[in-house]
């Protein structure tokens, strides 16, 4: 058969496995898009576009538009005739007129298994809401955000401790094991997609900065889940509040539930005579076992304890001064 001619639409590094496989399968890229480089404010430097680093040493064309939904940014596409529009973690939807362009079909490796969790932050979402199992489906675009025909799907297990980063290094290296035989099938005219069941959909939304603020009313399992599902972005946060001294913001990196039974208000930091930074939450009592101050690294929690010994009716919780 005659090699595919693909295009890679992608800018994330959860799309980097994916896009170097497509080089493996013995068809053809033809051009990468992603997005436009960009400062980050606070930044000197540009963000490394590793999927941009690995076109160009293939010298393969790089489109960056500020939209691929434009009447340039289509024509761009329409100059590379794809046989196949291979999208994962690009960040725009994608318009009808670029979905007409493909002249077999526009696939999304996606971070989750569809019809649950559909949206921008798969993986943190399946973390917090307390899903023992994800995985990858790879679809048929649609207009309708994640709504499209499945055609592959892997599962695996979500570790106990395992953060929203770790997982999505996972799940961005098994979606892209599939991605050979999805083209295989769609090149051969063998692929069939099964329908997703709208009683099952889910959302998750974009996650905002906000959202990283632990709460400590919620059980400790929650928090552990939180704490996890908000790495690395937005970042699990609290603040130290000491009566009339300034508070103090903590990255809160890891925690685990205890089983001690403490009569306390939430939020308080607990005596202990191990050393272990405690905290009482809603129905429980939480370590801190890994921790990082403002402009410091990350340390154990016993070890910020020793260096910041607590002052009495102290206490983690939101932010005053917002």
């Amino acid at each position: 058969m005659t090699p595919l001619r693909m295009v890679m639409m992608g800018t994330g590094e959860f799309a980097l496995p994916s896009f170097e496989i497509l080089y493996q399968t013995g068809h053809e890229v033809v051009g990468l898009i992603t997005q436009p480089d960009r400062i980050a404010p606070g930044r000197r430097r540009e963000h490394e576009n590793t999927l941009k680093q690995l076109a160009l040493s293939r010298q393969t064309p790089v489109l960056q538009p500020a939209s691929i939904n434009t009447s340039e940014g289509v024509n761009s596409l329409l100059q590379l005739r794809p046989d196949v529009l291979v999208v994962a973690a690009y960040g725009q939807i994608l318009s009808p007129d670029v979905l007409r362009i493909p002249r077999l079909a526009a696939i999304n490796v996606h971070a989750s298994l569809l019809p649950r969790h559909r949206g921008a932050s798969p993986v943190a979402h399946a973390i917090w809401m307390g899903d023992s199992v994800t995985g990858v489906s790879i679809i048929q675009i649609l207009p309708a955000l994640d709504a499209g025909p499945v055609l592959a799907t892997v599962s695996t297990p979500i570790g106990s401790t395992e953060t929203a980063g770790e997982l999505e290094d996972r799940l961005a290296h098994l979606g892209a094991v599939l991605l050979p035989d999805v083209l295989r099938n769609l090149q051969a005219g063998t692929a069939r997609g099964v329908p997703q069941d709208p009683a099952l959909v889910t959302r998750c939304p974009k996650l905002k900065k906000e959202q990283g603020q632990i709460d400590w009313s919620q059980s400790p399992a929650r928090i552990d889940r939180h704490v996890r599902a908000m790495q690395p972005w937005p970042g699990p946060s609290t603040h130290l509040l000491e009566n009339s001294l300034p508070s103090q913001r903590l990255i809160v990196l890891a925690v685990r539930e205890v089983n001690d039974r403490v009569d306390a208000p939430v939020g308080h930091v607990l005596a202990d005579s191990q050393g272990r930074f405690l905290i009482q939450a809603g129905g429980g009592q939480v370590e801190l076992l890994r921790v990082q101050p403002p402009g410091k690294k990350p340390m154990a929690g016993s070890d910020f304890l020793r260096g910041h010994p607590p002052a009495p009716h102290a206490r983690l919780g939101a932010d005053p001064t917002v």
